[in-house]
């Protein structure tokens, strides 16, 4: 999350805690993820936050970004020689100016021709130093809504077309006699059944996963990072707590997670409002419960 003062006066803060519609990814980075969130993230309420959010955004704040402290007293690393300019000063700020519209999500505000026109013009103003057309306590407000609305509409969009690809997909996969349907809706598909007992919520488990969008682009994937995952099984999203449920220590198995047991209409960076999610997990360990502490004699 991140947090910016807007002005000296201290009138206004602004945070940035959900633009909804920011870009999820800059120049191929994909932000961490992790199954241990399986809820929503918390709503700030800030003056103007959409609003003023995305425009407090600066290169410092780029996804991915790595940042290294010069800390004093500390041997500084030797400097790597300048490298020799590739780009022209024009192709650097041409770049500059995509960075910013990919940053505050200007293709998923879906402006019209005319909008984007008008856009430009107050851009103009900024970049020439003017002071800004409207007071913005007055305008603040509303520019807040309609940019709300925006985005809205655009995350509607994202959702129907969701739904659509998601019917089309479990129609499909009705012709695979392996897939195992639950209940709840979950289906699931056993490559490997492994051996012992299988995991009760209250334990902690240690896998290695893959996660995919149904157009077969990879989320996120522990196998990648060379690093298992371990949560308590209960701790995350529902399919997930469902599904290891069916498979023991050293087993595999494949998840077609839907999206009330996933991340529903709210999605996560790198995964649209109502996706269906394809996991393939191994499940390496099973770690015991904590066994609860003995009671304080006398204690109430």
């Amino acid at each position: 999350m991140l947090a910016a003062a807007a002005d000296t006066s201290g009138e206004i803060n602004v945070a940035i805690a959900r633009a909804g519609c920011i870009a999820r990814h800059f120049y191929g980075t994909k932000p961490s993820f992790r199954l241990l969130y399986p809820l929503p993230p918390p709503r700030m309420k800030s003056k103007f936050a959409t609003t003023l959010g995305l425009l407090a955004l600066g290169l410092s704040a780029a996804q991915g970004q790595e940042v290294k402290l010069n800390i004093p007293g500390q041997p500084a690393a030797a400097a790597a020689a300048p490298a020799k300019p590739a780009f022209s000063e024009s192709q650097l700020i041409e770049e500059f100016g995509w960075f910013v519209g990919k940053r505050v999500g200007l293709a998923e505000l879906e402006l019209s021709a005319e909008e984007i026109a008008i856009f430009l013009k107050g851009l103009s103003g900024a970049a020439a130093g003017k002071d800004s057309p409207y007071e913005l306590e007055k305008i603040g407000p509303a520019m807040d809504e309609f940019m709300q609305k925006k985005q809205a509409a655009y995350l509607a969009k994202l959702k129907n077309k969701s739904m659509a690809e998601n019917v089309a997909f479990f129609a499909k996969l009705k012709e695979n006699k392996a897939v195992v349907e639950l209940p709840s809706g979950l289906r699931y598909e056993i490559v490997s059944p492994g051996s012992g007992p299988a995991p009760k919520p209250a334990e902690t488990v240690k896998v290695h996963y893959t996660g995919k969008l149904l157009d077969g682009s990879t989320f996120d994937s522990s196998v990648e990072r060379k690093e298992p995952a371990e949560f308590q099984l209960d701790q995350v999203i529902p399919g997930w707590t469902e599904g290891l449920q069916k498979l023991s220590k050293g087993g595999k198995i494949k998840l077609y997670v839907p999206p009330h047991l996933a991340y529903g209409d709210d999605g996560r960076p790198g995964i649209p409002p109502g996706s269906t999610l394809i996991f393939d997990v191994e499940l390496l360990d099973i770690k015991a419960a904590a066994a609860p502490a003995p009671a304080v004699p006398g204690a109430k």
